[in-house]
């Protein structure tokens, strides 16, 4: 009898029929996570949250699999042809288990060349969770080649955002104001929102196209308050003036112009100004990064000076603090990770630091200049030698101006894959941005983010 070692190997070699012997084993260990669950549920088709207690396919799946690699790459290994399988599910596998698969040749027959194997699959703790019989046609031929790189699959399950909208939805939905939702999107995230429990809306517009874009949209309207107005501009100053009499707790941006609605909100007689600046949040459920990640401002001012920066740190900050973020780390992106006069991003970094010593800034770890793969991977600060708090493991990312923030943004939703909600802030209410590129749940995890925030102000305010 001979043992065959774990595969760690980069070379796969195989065991030919000939060097087979009754008794040979091999074996592979892997760690359930989170990503397993999910790859196998969609495979599988069980949406169950884990495989504990979730239906017998998807416990088949992630063991066979296991059980599949071990005789496809070490025993008999490559060239080996699978003829039947027969496993019998003993116990739940669960996340973050340890899951040792094993393969043992019980049988050989000579005039088929077939192998039979006692095939098993235990947990850290030797408790048996799989066991049972594969029947293969071991290769004749020699087999010494490198081991395949599998390709990293990743799956966005949005739970971030399912979280984040569960959260939202145990509260009374919001009374809020829609400027101008005269279109099928805009009046289409109204109707959603309210369908969700999030908010009532209160449409505001010219009746005529609120009522047209109802009916693009294939929406009912009828239980929703509806104000006539003439145009996009008058819908602006009344959903600004619903707020100040206290009937909308949120303000929602419908299909006119976000400059035209904010231009009420900031005007100096009846608008919604506070002692702090406005900025928009990008709140972003990214696939490869381990925990939620705020992106500002990409989208209300253009070229920030320092103050300007200072209210746009702050407000991160006190959203991250709504969204369960206790300390928050800050990342004040630059090109480069070194202060040089020469780019004026570092200076600014530098002082927004300084400024959250002297605490001028609260609530959060505040740290600058970083480059973007300084602030979110660990690697790539130890690399450079940077010793922080925040360096690697960011969860706010203040960008320098409008348009570096607008192509982060974007890069992320398009390229890895993130899920983006937006809202901004520095008014008396939260303020909901959203676009007719916006998926359904971005739409409703923007309304979510506001209700949370509105909730929060008035827990404090009580």
């Amino acid at each position: 009898m001979t043992a065959q070692p774990p595969i760690a190997d980069s070379m796969i070699e195989n065991r030919t029929f000939d060097e087979i012997a009754v008794g040979d084993t091999a074996n592979l260990t892997r760690v359930v996570s989170q990503q397993d669950i999910d790859l196998f549920s969609v495979v599988s088709g069980d949406d169950g949250p884990s495989l504990v207690g979730a239906k017998a396919t998807a416990h088949g799946l992630f063991a066979a699999a296991l059980i599949s690699n071990v005789i496809d790459t070490a025993l008999p290994g490559p060239g080996t042809v699978c003829l039947s399988q027969d496993l019998d599910f003993l116990g739940a596998i669960r996340i973050g288990d340890a899951i040792t698969a094993t393969v043992i040749v019980t049988e050989k027959a000579a005039e088929t060349g077939t192998v039979s194997l006692d095939c098993r699959c235990a947990n850290q703790a030797g408790a048996l969770l799989v066991s049972g019989v594969t029947s293969v046609r071991a290769p004749t031929e020699k087999v010494r080649r490198p081991k395949l790189e599998m390709a990293e699959v990743r799956l966005s399950r949005h739970e971030r955002f399912r979280v984040l909208l569960s959260r939202a939805a145990g509260h009374e939905p919001m009374p809020t104001a829609i400027a101008h939702p005269c279109d099928a999107s805009a009046i289409g995230a109204a109707v959603e929102a309210a369908q969700a429990g999030l908010i009532t809306p209160i449409l505001v517009g010219p009746k005529a196209k609120i009522l047209k874009a109802a009916e693009d949209a294939k929406v009912d309207i009828s239980a929703f308050r509806l104000i006539d107005v003439p145009h996009s501009a008058a819908a602006a100053a009344e959903a600004v003036a619903l707020v100040q009499r206290g009937e909308a707790s949120l303000l929602m941006k419908g299909s006119l112009h976000t400059d035209e609605l904010l231009h009420a909100v900031l005007a100096p007689e009846g608008g919604l100004r506070t002692g702090r600046r406005l900025s928009h949040v990008y709140l972003m459920d990214v696939p490869s990064y381990p925990r939620p990640l705020l992106v500002t401002d990409a989208a209300v001012n253009i070229a920030p000076d320092l103050e300007a920066k200072r209210d746009i740190v702050q407000n991160a900050i006190d959203l991250a603090h709504v969204m369960g973020i206790e300390t928050p780390r800050v990342a004040i992106l630059s090109a480069v990770e070194t202060i040089n006069p020469k780019l004026p991003s570092t200076l600014d970094a530098a002082a927004l630091c300084k400024m959250a010593d002297r605490g001028q800034i609260t609530g959060g770890l505040v740290d600058g200049p970083l480059a973007f793969d300084n602030a979110v991977s660990p690697e790539a600060a130890a690399e450079k030698g940077i010793v922080s708090k925040v360096a690697g493991l960011a969860d706010i990312l203040v960008v320098p101006d409008l348009e570096s923030g607008n192509m982060l943004a974007k890069q992320l939703s398009f390229l890895a894959g993130a899920d983006a909600a937006g809202v901004v802030l520095g008014a008396r209410v939260p303020i909901i941005l959203t676009s007719r590129a916006d998926a359904e749940r971005t739409r409703l995890a923007s309304c979510a983010v506001a209700v949370l925030i509105a909730h929060a102000r008035a827990a404090v305010a009580a």
